[in-house]
């Protein structure tokens, strides 16, 4: 999760996305050439935040982003080997961070533990010189050579005052990312942001995927016009309740997950999605949401997206009928892809096997709900792993599928959907006990503040309830917090496990109780190890492309932002190694 923006900052994502919106329309009816003076940035500030209805305390923020777009066009004019991509030290995971500092920033030893790899590893690939470092005194110095011509900059907005000034005089064209959050703990930046200007270049068309186009490709696929384009004419009240049932809201996570792998196995992974690949997407979404209505039933849900479940709505028989008209909708739309039947059958024979390996986890989860016994944790995980782990794989060997069959990535994709399921329901368990806690208590940590509005948390499509209101479910954190308990702590969390005494009383007194807050850090702890295990997971994997935006995709899932343990290194103004037992590694 996300630490909270700091003020001055636009705070959600879409506001954003919004303000760069009208700052490109903006500085595009103006006759300006950079450099403009920093008084005059303001100014356009200003006016920025009166059109989008953005608080004036934004304005050192939005001065940034105006003086972005004036540069952008003159920063993707100039050859990538001339650039400098400059990033923070604060970006990498202190705790798990193998590299060393010395004069000029970090050595990243690329143990893939964090973006900075990523961001080095492909900006270094197209040619960038990359530095890992607090931004002025080397900037000026790479300045004065003449060797830079432009600078990418990741920072913190103080630090991006400060080299301001020597680019203005040196008229350095550059593009600069603030991070979101100042400080020494839950730092974190818009990774989209940092891709785009990376692959900036004069005809527009970047080297690498455009996630975000991507995932809005995907999302508009969902509407009416698009479903009705990939399943035929609707013909029946079934097929009527079943398609306004797949419109309805989610992520689409899933059909995302198709698409980027068929993308980045494609020669040219800007290129457009084909339109046959939109029924293989569908088909993905019919499994998925198929599944979330025989979950709902079964767990006798009242609400989902906000709205009634469809059991509740339309009557146990008449949800149960969607949900198996959805799956066998996703069968028939695989049955009519123009592909050949030796890949056809491969993809039915994962979907298949998928749909065999969620029904055992969700099984062993209503097999529990008769017994109510206190769980272990390796027997809450091995639960999370059938019940969530076989739709992303699923969705990660169908795009495979789809481009090809000369991959032999099985095994890859098994262990990085695995460790992601994991990673993705031990987020879901932090987050709704937090949310139940929350209530009970005051306003949340900056640790545990409110996910961003795009990609909030608990996500919708496993929106479990908070602990007090609802059938309990298998919870990590349970198991965690039993597994530290003493003696009387671990009779009140037994209890709450088989659900004994008001469950209202039940839930406040849990979040009371040290071996809960134990339990917290430890699941914090456990969900970032899972998140390495996907990283760590791809490996093998040949394709720069895949192995790239797969990684992008664990950011993407888990928050477009991405934490980091910001560093004092700039205020202290000396170099350390990090090594085990160190201020800099603790």
């Amino acid at each position: 999760m996300s630490g909270r923006v700091q003020d001055g900052i636009c705070q959600t994502r879409a506001e954003r996305d919004r303000v760069r919106d009208v700052i490109s329309e903006t500085v595009g009816a103006m006759d300006l050439v950079p450099p403009v003076p920093k008084d005059e940035l303001r100014r356009i500030a200003r006016d920025v935040a009166r059109t989008a209805g953005v608080d004036s305390a934004c304005g050192d923020y939005l001065a940034v982003l105006v003086n972005n777009e004036l540069w952008r066009e003159s920063v993707a004019r100039i050859p990538v080997d001339r650039r400098l991509l400059l990033l923070p030290r604060c970006m990498r995971d202190e705790a798990a961070c193998q590299g060393e500092m010395d004069e000029f920033g970090l050595l990243c030893a690329e143990c893939g533990s964090c973006v900075i790899h990523d961001f080095k590893t492909e900006a270094e690939r197209l040619g960038y010189v990359v530095l890992v470092a607090e931004g002025s005194p080397l900037v000026m110095a790479l300045i004065e050579t003449g060797q830079i011509e432009a600078v990418v900059g990741v920072s913190c907005l103080s630090v991006l005052e400060e080299v301001f000034p020597y680019m203005e005089a040196a008229a350095i064209p550059g593009v600069a990312i603030p991070l979101l959050h100042d400080g020494c703990a839950g730092t974190h930046a818009d990774l989209d942001w940092i891709w785009d200007a990376i692959y900036l270049t004069a005809d527009g068309h970047a080297p690498g995927i455009n996630l975000e186009q991507l995932r809005k490709e995907v999302q508009n696929l969902f509407d009416r016009p698009g479903l009705d384009g990939a399943l035929g004419p609707e013909r029946s009240e079934t097929e009527k309740i079943a398609r306004d049932w797949l419109a309805q809201s989610g992520k689409r996570w899933r059909p995302f997950l198709t698409a980027c792998v068929f993308q980045a196995l494609q020669e040219n992974g800007r290129a457009a999605l084909p339109p046959w690949i939109d029924k293989l997407l569908v088909a993905v979404e019919c499994f998925h949401k198929a599944s979330l209505i025989h979950d709902d039933i079964e767990d006798d849900d009242e609400e989902r997206y906000g709205e009634q479940t469809l059991h509740e709505r339309f009557g146990i028989p008449v949800a149960l009928n969607a949900g198996d008209f959805l799956v066998g909708e996703g069968y028939r739309l695989i049955s009519e892809l123009d592909l050949s039947a030796e890949q056809k059958a491969a993809m039915l024979g994962v979907a298949a096997a998928g749909h065999r390996t969620l029904c055992m986890g969700q099984g062993a989860e209503l097999c529990w709900q008769r017994s109510r016994q206190c769980l272990s944790v390796a027997e809450v995980l091995s639960i999370f792993r059938e019940k969530t782990a076989p739709a992303f794989e699923v969705a990660l060997r169908l795009g495979e599928i789809a481009a090809g069959m000369n991959q032999d990535l099985g095994d890859v994709l098994h262990e990085y959907s695995d460790a992601l399921g994991v990673a993705y329901q031990i987020r879901d368990d932090l987050a709704d006990e937090f949310d139940a806690s929350s209530a009970e208590f005051d306003a949340p940590s900056a640790e545990f503040d409110a996910p961003s509005a795009e990609f909030d948390a608990p996500s919708a499509e496993f929106d479990a309830p908070s602990a007090g209101s609802a059938p309990l479910r298998p919870s990590v954190m349970l198991a965690l917090a039993v597994d530290r308990a003493g003696p009387d702590e671990r009779d009140v969390l037994e209890k709450h496990w088989s659900r004994a005494g008001s469950q209202a009383d039940s839930a406040g007194e849990i979040h009371r109780l040290r071996a809960w807050r134990a339990a917290e850090e430890a699941a914090r702890v456990m969900l970032h190890s899972f998140q390495r295990e996907a990283v760590r997971a791809l490996d093998p994997v040949r394709s720069a492309s895949l192995k790239l935006i797969l990684r992008r995709v664990i950011g993407k899932i888990f928050d477009d932002g991405v934490v980091m343990g910001c560093c004092s290194d700039n205020q202290a103004g000396n170099v350390r190694k990090s090594e085990p037992g160190s201020e800099a590694s603790q």
